[in-house]
């Protein structure tokens, strides 16, 4: 099985989606098994004759004895996963940045967004692009069902927030910026990016010293390039997220993919 990743293409798509990536039928049919660890990303992906079974941090996919399509939608990735394929199979999954997907789909919270991918025509435009066989074609198919459905939508409060939980401040000194008290800063947080404030920073903060050690290897210079309180409080927030040490974590795990995975 072969799993490739893309960013999009167009420049406005860019702003709101992370990329997608093509899981792909091969002829040597072997099971796959990875790792994949704690994002802020919203996940959509249309997978091909399936059954697939999951629980929190795992996720188990079979071929079905009866032609399907199945549509998962993921808002909240708190805890590494482990992804099973029985088979090879034929799939599509995009990652939305935070915020991005709310400008494609109607829904206005992270809870209706799993009702409103499955009322719209998500499902039918990610059969077509399953079933056409030029990969360039594919991308140029989903890409242009994504630019027919966006709709620019008020989201300043949120997109300010969102900017926010980037720099040093407090979620207190966030909420006191943004004219809001920390219980209604938490309510913006939990119904647009799917987590309560503190738990999305978390992710961000490990997300961010994945892409920082490309360049620095020192493990205090990474926490505190990455507003961690210090070199425990990086490791400790590691261990949750991996189930390893960050050193061991880099070891195994090749951080020049666009999607961090580790195949076990």
């Amino acid at each position: 099985m072969k799993i490739t990743f893309y960013q999009p293409v167009h420049p406005m798509l860019k702003k709101y989606i992370e990329g997608y990536y093509f899981v792909e039928k091969d002829d040597r049919d072997e099971p796959v098994r990875y790792l994949t660890f704690p994002d802020n990303y919203f996940i959509v992906s249309a997978c091909q004759n399936v059954a697939l079974i999951q629980n929190r941090g795992w996720v188990e996919i079979r071929r079905s004895l009866s032609e399907n399509l199945v549509i998962d939608f993921v808002s909240r990735c708190s805890v590494p996963t482990e992804i099973f394929y029985h088979q090879s199979v034929n799939e599509i999954t995009v990652y939305f940045k935070p915020l991005g997907m709310y400008h494609f789909f109607e829904a206005d919270d992270s809870e209706a967004m799993q009702e409103h991918i499955h009322v719209s025509d998500f499902k039918e435009i990610s059969n077509t692009v399953i079933n056409e066989p030029n990969r360039k074609k594919q991308i140029e198919i989903l890409e242009e069902y994504w630019l027919s459905k966006f709709q620019q939508k008020n989201l300043t409060l949120a997109y300010a927030i969102l900017t926010d939980f980037e720099t040093e401040l407090s979620i207190e000194e966030i909420a006191a910026k943004n004219n809001i008290t920390r219980q209604y800063l938490n309510k913006i947080s939990k119904r647009y990016l799917g987590k309560p404030a503190s738990e999305f920073r978390k992710i961000q903060r490990f997300r961010k010293v994945l892409i920082s050690n490309k360049k620095v290897k020192n493990l205090t210079e990474l926490s505190y390039e990455n507003l961690f309180y210090d070199q425990s409080h990086l490791i400790k927030d590691f261990k949750e997220f991996t189930k390893t040490s960050p050193r061991k974590f880099f070891e195994k795990v090749d951080i020049e993919q666009n999607n961090i995975w580790l195949f076990i």
